[in-house]
């Protein structure tokens, strides 16, 4: 059994953090999100990974190398063009070769791993086996739809209109049958070739297709709001772990965890689930539930709630910040601190602001 991980792509919904960060090293509750699939992976036994990323990159590979805390084979394959999700495991077929294989959408968070799933193919004696889950925006995803009998009789990608509530994961197993469909398939409206299109092929000439309704929870992070969410999920699940400086004056709540050589000071509270990173300072602020803050980073005078804080950012503002990314190497600041007052903006493309 081998993995396949499609990571490349340009996440233009995340504009414009994946201008300058690769979108599977956004991080969610201080990780990046591709290494908690590496972890379920290696977690279901599988010791051969393929990854593919967009063509000339060095930063996915750069930060899979610094972490490397995985016992894991890891190779890279390059995507010259955008030109589908079905189209990576064509051009990964060489290496994955005569096997079975996960493939795994960058996207994806799933709570509860995927031994279960891996489980349920190998039994099944199928030739692909899907994860769905129950979606209230069916309309974002590709969803599937069931006969009387509850088999899969056809896929749809992003439907206009209300037909199913069931979608696809972006978790799939497949036996190398698939590279029979993916080689029939016409690139779509979009100019790619389609993984739900060469599903359907399948289900169309009678090959056995089974599936999986995801007990636990599912998040595809594909925008803002979606990291946010997952990142909420994440935090509920971590420990109390207070290896920094918190002064006396300052209140802990809930369960918290804060790296070393960060100081918690002047009166600061943190309101759980939160995490905060290494070396970080932090004083006369509020951090509110559902917050992540990253390494090197330093808060003063804030609060901030339900919000994702990356690296090196420097925030000092009286305003209360709330259900918001924050990019690496961010500053925020008063616009009472300068003069003439008012407020003074840089703003990039694709960028939302509310003031």
């Amino acid at each position: 059994m081998k993995a396949l991980i499609a990571a490349g792509g340009k996440g233009t919904r995340l504009r414009p953090l994946t201008y300058t960060t690769s979108k599977p090293l956004i991080p969610i509750a201080n990780r990046p999100m591709l290494f908690y699939i590496l972890d379920e992976i290696e977690k279901a036994g599988i010791k051969d990974v393929i990854i593919n990323i967009n063509k000339g990159t060095t930063e996915i590979p750069d930060a899979i190398r610094k972490e490397n805390s995985w016992n894991l084979k890891i190779t890279y394959i390059e995507q010259e063009k955008p030109l589908g999700i079905a189209h990576v495991v064509k051009i990964a077929e060489k290496k994955l070769k005569d096997s079975p294989f996960l493939y795994y959408l960058r996207d994806n968070i799933l709570k509860g791993g995927i031994n279960e799933y891996l489980n349920e193919f190998t039994s099944n004696n199928c030739i692909c086996h899907i994860l769905l889950s129950k979606v209230r925006d069916p309309e974002r995803f590709g969803v599937a739809l069931f006969n009387k009998k509850g088999e899969i009789v056809k896929l749809v990608e992003k439907p206009k209109k209300h037909i199913s509530d069931f979608a696809l994961t972006g978790v799939y197993f497949f036996t190398p049958e698939i590279y029979k469909a993916i080689d029939k398939l016409k690139p779509s409206k979009r100019g790619e070739l389609e993984i739900t299109d060469a599903i359907s092929w399948l289900i169309k000439h009678k090959y056995p297709v089974t599936y999986s309704k995801v007990t636990g929870w599912w998040k595809d992070t594909g925008q803002v709001r979606d990291l946010l969410e997952g990142n909420q999920l994440i935090l509920e699940d971590i420990d109390y772990d207070i290896e920094g400086k918190v002064s006396s004056d300052c209140t802990l709540e809930g369960k918290i965890k804060i790296g070393r050589k960060s100081i918690i000071s002047d009166g600061t509270t943190i309101r759980g689930p939160a995490i905060i990173g290494k070396n970080c300072r932090i004083k006369k602020s509020y951090i509110g539930p559902y917050t992540s803050v990253g390494d090197n980073v330093e808060i003063t005078d804030t609060e901030i709630e339900n919000s994702i804080v990356m690296p090196c950012s420097k925030i000092n503002s009286s305003a209360r910040i709330v259900d918001s990314l924050i990019g690496f190497n961010a500053k925020i600041t008063s616009h009472k601190q300068t003069f003439p007052s008012g407020h003074k903006i840089v703003v990039g493309d694709y960028s939302n602001v509310e003031l």
